[in-house]
């Protein structure tokens, strides 16, 4: 390869290195070209850019554009999965992690996840997650549950009122009162208004002194002696 090529060459990685949010290594070795480009179009698929480097060449690149944590990497025959803005990081990881395992021969090295160096292991374990559609909905799940408890908790009274207002309604309906619903409440508010008085009545003689009850009784028994004579 000429000198400009290979300068074209890391140009290029730069680029890629500096606009990915995340990448993946593999190890390819022993995969034909046509297992190459099938993990490349499904790599595409996810927003992912799949490509064979020199690493003498990536390791130009890395140091150009400053992703040390790459460079630990680049040790035997490797393939770059330069995830986009925007990618599915775990849909990569997993097409990976599937292609590896039907093939037996490609290996999983690591990679950096939004600037995280991760290793083969956690190559997998990203793999095992749920799509990213599936992820979204769960994190809206679990914001929305506590939205919709408090609302439950919120309009909970103000149904048991409903509620409560209905059974009276049928209750003077079963009764055959011809007043209809809309004097339910003030029959309701009637009943309590004849109850008061007496109560109040009530409360009053036992809350008199016991002097004052004395006087009351001789003021009686006075005028029934005078009835009488």
């Amino acid at each position: 390869m000429h000198k400009a090529d290979k300068e074209a060459v890391v140009a290029d990685l730069v680029e890629q290195l500096r606009t990915a949010e995340s990448l993946i290594v593999a190890d390819y070795r022993g995969l034909t070209n046509a297992k190459l480009e099938t993990l490349r179009d499904r790599l595409r698929e996810h927003g992912a850019r799949f490509s064979v480097v020199k690493n003498t060449l990536a390791r130009r690149a890395a140091e150009t554009a400053g992703a040390e944590p790459l460079l630990a990497l680049l040790e035997g025959p490797s393939a770059i999965a330069f995830i986009k803005s925007g990618g599915d990081a775990v849909a990569v990881a997993k097409a990976l992690s599937d292609s590896a395992r039907e093939t037996k021969i490609l290996t999983l090295r690591g990679g950096v996840l939004e600037g995280v160096p991760i290793t083969g292991e956690d190559v997998e374990s990203l793999a095992k997650l749920p799509p990213l559609d599936v992820l979204r909905s769960q994190v809206v799940g679990v914001i929305i549950a506590p939205l919709t408890q408090l609302l439950g908790l919120l309009s909970a009274p103000l149904s048991d009122l409903v509620g409560l207002i209905d059974a009276r309604i049928a209750q003077l309906e079963a009764g055959g009162d011809t007043t209809g619903a809309a004097a339910a409440p003030a029959v309701v508010v009637e009943e309590v208004v004849a109850e008061a008085p007496a109560e109040e009545a009530a409360a009053e003689e036992a809350d008199a002194p016991a002097d004052e009850i004395e006087d009351v009784n001789e003021t009686e028994d006075a005028n029934e002696t005078k009835e009488e004579e």
